[in-house]
């Protein structure tokens, strides 16, 4: 189990709730993928079910370390990727959180975390998952961040890299939701 008191620290950038919205600090990187998962509430539930539970992260290939099972407004995560002593810990804190509706379309569902004292970068990331009028479900990633300090700053190239990395995994990850769901 982790120990949270590590991630116990306060948001440590601007514009706090921003990925809702979807606008960004000035000065930020931002990242904006959307991707078509299906059709029909069936897969958006799926998805939605998968977003909240952290399984989107799991999927994605990150040990993800929660005080709460469920995404729910100011839980503590930890996740992290790579391998052993090479594995990067990016603590962050859960800034917003949308429910799926009981019924009805057009809705969205997800969540967005922003990063805590310890994670590589400052910023904030969100994971919604949307059914439109025509019954079609996207996917959509928001985030904005830069470098918390030097050292990443100075592996610009492959923090990018990471950062596209990473988003193809999360696409992937609700791909497989879409079509499998949750292990129940």
């Amino acid at each position: 189990m982790t120990d949270f008191g590590q991630a116990a620290g306060k948001l440590d950038y601007p514009g706090v709730g921003g990925t809702e919205q979807g606008s960004a600090p000035e000065g930020y990187g931002h990242v904006l993928e959307e991707a078509r998962l299906g059709t029909g509430l069936d897969v958006y539930r799926r998805v939605a079910d998968g977003i909240l539970g952290w399984e989107l992260q799991r999927r994605a290939g990150l040990r993800v370390q929660a005080d709460s099972p469920r995404v729910v407004p100011g839980a503590h995560v930890v996740s992290g990727f790579g391998v052993g002593p090479f594995r990067l810990p990016a603590p962050c804190q859960v800034v917003w959180v949308r429910e799926p509706a009981a019924e009805g379309v057009p809705q969205s569902a997800g969540f967005g975390y922003g990063t805590l004292p310890g994670h590589p970068a400052r910023g904030e990331e969100s994971f919604e998952v949307e059914i439109n009028g025509h019954g079609e479900v996207w996917l959509r990633i928001r985030a904005f961040s830069r470098p918390a300090n030097w050292f990443y700053a100075a592996g610009g190239v492959v923090t990018r890299a990471a950062q596209r990395y990473v988003t193809s995994r999360y696409i992937e990850g609700a791909r497989t939701l879409a079509a499998e769901g949750t292990a129940q």
